[in-house]
């Protein structure tokens, strides 16, 4: 297991020689310890990018996608090695590492073939006095600031479009999971990434290390996902420079279920939005709306199916969910319940810590809950369903619009053209209509007001990490 860092096609300690010490969320047991970046690492790391970044700026784009697929199937030929790493660091279940891992390296995949489809055009002046050329260069540097709830394909979501694009890359992995990072650039190197081109520091001085690495001349975008009061000071610090910025931010995922919804599907669908990845996922459903006529036998078919949930170390087989990622996040979920409780919210299902080493929530449900509860404005990241029921289709949407967050929302009912209608109105950037779960690197992921800026995946993804030009001429 590599654990030094990774910086200019070489590994290395970090300047200092300070480590930062990766734990077992289910057991707390020690893992590894990583070498940590300095501010002097970051620089280093970013020249080394912009070294390698102007000759692969060159490369034929088929020769790019060559590479990009050799990463995929790589990848895909590690994927139970990946999925036990992920396991081990951030503590989800064997499913669900298993699926990041396929999910993480389609990106390579699809944005092989990205690669030698990125459009130009051609067409004459009005005026018919010259001709205009618009075509799209590599940004050049990308700065990439991941989190730890999806190790691997919070990474590959990001560097390969940016790859794929003809740019180099420097990237900040969390400290809570740092080794899939590592072990993703190992893989890279094999599938023939150039040296210095992508480079991976963690660090425990991530303010220093940002600074060194938004200042740097070379850097020319920052890529990041993560909670929103992180990614508006990361906005604010890149402004001195005028940054290109593409930020996938926090979530409130309103999940609706209307009175003629198949209640046995919308359960369904309502375990898949709210439990992947043991609920520490930006789309995982946040607030459930559910008309009264049904209210009664959703949240008993719900609590039925939250109560059922197998909780446990991911390594174990039939784990459904694990631990959160550590002790300070479980005293968050437990502290937002405890709030809901006060405010007039009543336990289901779960609503407690669970008396085992890790940190482990048990799978609640909570109703009569309020709309204007404490609970509708925290984005929970966590496994607690807090239900609030409606009669006033008008009402509830606007409930489901109050918050600053617009990432994703969820609609089950059997009326198709309601279902359409009420999507419109949700003010977020994606929304499963009669589905809990909805990325796919062929998608344009991403969200409206506080939730982010830019789009991830799809043919939109491969853009953002590319520069629009123009040429005038005249023949």
């Amino acid at each position: 297991m590599q654990t030094q860092l990774f910086i200019g096609g070489n590994w290395r300690d970090g300047s200092d020689g300070t480590t930062i010490a990766v734990t077992d969320p289910a057991s707390g047991d020690h893992v590894a310890d990583v070498a940590s970046a300095t501010a002097a690492d970051a620089s280093a790391a970013c020249e080394a990018a912009q070294a390698a970044q102007l000759e692969w700026a060159t490369t034929a784009p088929r020769d790019r996608a060559e590479v990009l697929r050799r990463a995929w199937e790589l990848m895909m030929e590690h994927q139970d090695e990946l999925a036990e790493l992920i396991i081990r660091e951030q503590g989800k279940p064997r499913a669900d590492a298993v699926g990041e891992v396929a999910y993480a390296a389609e990106f390579f995949r699809w944005n092989s073939e990205e690669a030698a489809r990125i459009r130009g055009t051609l067409a004459t002046a009005p005026s018919g006095t010259n001709r205009i050329i618009v075509h799209h260069p590599p940004v050049g540097v990308v700065v990439i600031v991941t989190p730890w709830n999806f190790p691997a394909a919070m990474i590959t979501r990001k560097l390969a479009p940016a790859l794929a694009a003809g740019n180099g890359a420097v990237i900040k992995p969390p400290t809570e999971t740092p080794l899939t990072a590592l072990r993703i650039a190992e893989l890279l190197d094999e599938a023939g990434v150039p040296g210095g081109l992508v480079n991976v520091t963690p660090t425990d001085d991530a303010q220093a290390w940002f600074d060194a690495a938004v200042d740097h001349p070379a850097t020319r975008m920052v890529s990041f996902t993560g909670s929103t009061a992180v990614g508006q000071q990361l906005l604010k610090r890149s402004a001195d420079r005028v940054l290109k910025t593409v930020m996938e931010l926090g979530g409130n995922a309103p999940f609706i279920v209307f009175e003629d919804a198949d209640i046995d599907a919308a359960v369904d669908g309502a375990m898949t939005a709210k439990m992947r990845h043991s609920a520490e996922t930006c789309t995982a459903a946040n607030r459930f709306f559910v008309h009264a006529d049904v209210a009664e036998e959703f949240t008993e078919k719900l609590a039925a199916a939250m109560s059922a949930v197998q909780v446990g170390n991911g390594m174990d087989a039939g784990t459904e969910c694990g631990p959160l990622i550590h002790d300070d996040q479980l005293d968050k979920v437990a502290g937002i319940v405890r709030d809901a409780v006060d405010a007039g919210a009543e336990i289901v299902t779960g609503g407690e810590r669970l008396d085992r080493p890790g940190s482990f929530y048990a799978p609640t449900v909570l109703k009569s809950v309020a709309p204007d509860s404490p609970i509708t404005r925290e984005e929970i990241f966590g496994p607690v369903a807090p239900i609030i029921t409606f009669t006033d289709t008008d009402v509830m949407v606007d409930q489901a619009n109050d918050t600053e967050m617009g990432l994703i929302g969820y609609v089950f009912t059997r009326d198709i053209a309601r279902g359409l209608a009420v999507s419109e109105r949700i003010q977020a950037g994606m929304i499963g209509l009669n589905k809990g779960a909805v990325s796919d690197p062929a998608a344009p992921f991403g969200g409206m007001k506080q939730s982010g800026l830019g789009r991830e995946g799809s043919t939109d993804g491969i853009y953002e990490f590319c520069e629009t030009q123009y040429i005038a001429t005249d023949w």
